[in-house]
């Protein structure tokens, strides 16, 4: 629990959205910095419930007011331990959670819920800032090799647990970089993939093997993937499920799937952006598909069936931004 008399002092503060003015010429994440000592009142307003129902709520059984609690205490390392306990990526769920646990919460039964989501994220962002996150790599090997087919949230988490049991593992992902529904389906305005890179460069310290750009049944078969390796742990497959069936969209349908969208967004969105308001620039791109109309957004004008880009600074972007 956090201050016995917290949840009465302080009221319920979440971090402020940055100007719209400013969101729109970048892919940044739209919330502004949260400072610790508001973190820490947050912290306080923890109960000490009898039935801490916000365990229950949350997938990952948390141990939510033990955190709570060593926030409010300013104890952040120890934080940051007692959340590792039972979450691989605190950063990952910080940011896109729909914080059920919060829903779950006794103080919101006549009150606003304790911020749990803002509190796990503050805690594993300061770990990252302050250096407490190093690679725990395994005393001995137990000679067995584990393939990984996906990249997504699911599969790092069970590539990392089973890297760190002393298995050899590798991970397999289809899509040219590492971390699949995490790279290309969620928007950088809502994790942007620095997080991601920097989880990967402490798993790659532990000694998990990447495998980007291969395709398990059109590059590797699955019966050679089970003869290379002792046993093969195989995630869920957003794209697949995406297109699998009439309820999603498709050809039968004529409509896009949206993760589909959302991952050619991402593509082109992995760059920043700045703003500019001179002339615009004397360049065109054929406007073939609402989903271009989507990508293109941040860099031109729509003009009839083209586009034209809005300032020789985005040209520069888009020359980045473009597919690959």
């Amino acid at each position: 629990m956090g201050k016995v008399t917290g949840f009465l002092e302080y009221q319920r503060e979440v971090p402020t959205r940055r100007p719209v003015i400013e969101r729109v010429n970048d892919w940044f994440e739209i919330y502004q910095e949260f400072p610790p000592e508001k973190v820490q009142l947050q912290g306080a307003r923890c109960m000490d419930c009898g039935v801490p129902f916000c365990h229950t709520g949350c997938p990952l059984n948390n141990i939510i007011p033990d955190w709570n609690d060593l926030a409010y205490k300013g104890k952040w390392k120890e934080a940051i331990r007692v959340l590792h306990a039972t979450n691989n990526f605190p950063e990952f769920t910080g940011r896109l959670c729909p914080a059920p646990c919060e829903a779950a919460c006794v103080l919101g039964i006549n009150s606003e819920a304790v911020t749990i989501k803002q509190v796990e994220v503050s805690i594993v962002d300061r770990a990252f800032d302050e250096g407490w996150v190093v690679p725990q790599v395994p005393e001995r090997q137990t000679g067995k090799t584990v393939a990984v087919v996906g990249s997504g949230p699911a599969g790092l988490a069970a590539a990392q647990q089973l890297t760190r049991a002393g298995h050899t593992v590798a991970v397999y992902e289809r899509d040219d970089e590492i971390g699949g529904l995490l790279r290309y389906g969620v928007p950088d305005f809502k994790l942007e993939k620095r997080h991601i890179d920097r989880r990967l460069a402490q798993m790659t310290a532990e000694g998990t093997r990447f495998r980007p750009g291969v395709e398990v049944g059109r590059d590797i078969t699955w019966d050679q993937l089970r003869a290379r390796y002792d046993a093969v742990v195989r995630g869920p497959s957003v794209q697949r499920s995406a297109t699998d069936g009439a309820p999603y969209g498709g050809p039968s349908t004529g409509s896009q799937p949206s993760v589909l969208v959302v991952s050619r967004v991402s593509r082109w969105a992995s760059v920043t952006t700045v703003s500019d308001t001179s002339p615009a620039t004397s360049f065109v791109l054929p406007a073939t598909s609402p989903a271009n109309r989507v990508a293109c957004a941040p860099y031109f004008w729509t003009s009839g069936p083209t586009f034209s880009l809005t300032s020789p600074a985005r040209v520069a972007a888009w020359s980045r931004a473009k597919p690959r």
